[in-house]
């Protein structure tokens, strides 16, 4: 599943981020890489962009970079 996928107070896990290099630099920056917990905190009223909660602090993420970032929802697997 993709991040952009999580409905508001959802959290995953990131599996995977596939986007260009430069992208994904970037994202790992700001804390997003693999391993790491993320969780939908709000969207704006038109649904772009969505505000997510990464190691301890707020990021914004426009749908179509966080249709690039691969979770795996948390308590999906018991």
């Amino acid at each position: 599943m993709t991040l952009n996928e999580l409905r508001i107070g959802e959290s995953g896990t990131v599996t995977a981020v596939v986007t260009e290099d430069a992208m994904k630099r970037r994202l790992a920056a700001m804390g997003v890489a693999p391993g790491i917990s993320i969780r939908l905190l709000r969207t704006a009223p038109s649904g772009d962009p969505s505000e997510y909660r990464v190691m301890g602090y707020n990021l914004a993420l426009r749908k179509c970079d966080a249709e690039k970032i691969i979770i795996e929802k948390d308590g999906g697997r018991k």
